[in-house]
């Protein structure tokens, strides 16, 4: 081990032997009070594709067929969910426990908005610091009796998504990418590191996928068309889920009423979702 350790090796390049140890080792474990049943990473390979809301809708879906949901928001310095479900109510503790903010659906979250003073205020971290949140989110929070725990990552494939993958228990991921020809390289980039961690793809979402004509209903493809079958094509993947640009899910993520946004764009993926979350409990 190096002299200069920090203990974070989601963030280290040294080659010591306590990166030897098998992956599991490095597994947190959550509070002695949680029970969380399947933890689901939704990720994609840059920013702004819209995995947040991917990640809400998801919850919301599954809340709706009767499972107990909940959010870990590991986008530490772009935080959105509490915003999307019109939360403002900070999250309480005792000691070194967390308690989550329930949504009006019932669905539990944790955010660093949760903890600040103000959703505007910044979070100026190091890597360390981050990737240390975000394990805190997992092992000091009490998540009650939860079925499917979403956790937001970060977009790309840097320090906390690797955190993330070497620290919680992920049982599987969903991919959120866009319309655009430079998606199978991105989507690429977050297979292959699912692939490096051994964590199970369940499939890929495609949002802002087409825009649906409000006249004759036709789907124009703003941003070109799609390529995600051939990219899932590519990889041995499925499609889970298209989602169109629709200004009706976009005001609802802006006023915070995310959770009563109607359509069947996600019913697919979030059967996948149901179906693959029975199992033994964590």
């Amino acid at each position: 081990m190096s002299e200069n350790c920090t203990h974070d090796c989601g963030s280290c390049g040294e080659s010591c032997a306590s990166r030897q140890a098998d992956p599991q080792d490095f597994i947190e474990q959550p509070h002695e009070l949680s029970t969380v049943k399947k933890v689901i990473g939704v990720v994609s390979g840059k920013g702004g594709v819209g995995k947040s809301l991917v990640t809400a809708m998801m919850a919301v879906k599954l809340r709706r067929k009767g499972l107990v949901t909940a959010i870990l928001d590991a986008d530490i310095t772009g935080p959105s969910i509490p915003k999307m479900f019109g939360v403002t109510e900070k999250a309480t503790g005792a000691g070194e426990t967390i308690f989550p903010v329930y949504t009006k659906e019932g669905i539990q979250i944790m955010s660093v908005n949760l903890l600040l003073p103000d959703e505007t205020t910044p979070v100026v971290w190091r890597g360390p610091v981050i990737g240390a949140t975000v394990k805190q989110f997992w092992t000091d929070t009490v998540w009650t009796d939860v079925d499917c725990l979403f956790v937001d990552m970060p977009p790309g494939t840097g320090d906390v998504p690797l955190t993330v993958f070497q620290s919680l228990p992920v049982d599987g991921i969903i991919v959120v990418a866009s319309p655009q020809e430079l998606v199978s390289m991105i989507v690429g980039k977050a297979v292959q590191m699912a692939n490096m961690m051994d964590i199970p793809i369940l499939g890929l979402v495609e949002n802002m996928s087409y825009l649906a004509c409000p006249d004759c209903g036709k789907e124009i493809s703003v941003f070109g068309e799609s390529h995600i079958e051939e990219t899932a094509e590519k990889y041995g993947l499925s499609v889970l889920a298209r989602i169109p640009l629709d200004p009706h899910i976009a005001q609802a993520a802006d006023k915070g009423t995310i959770g009563e946004i109607e359509g069947e764009w996600l019913d697919s993926a979030a059967d996948v979702v149901a179906v693959y979350q029975k199992g033994e409990e964590k």
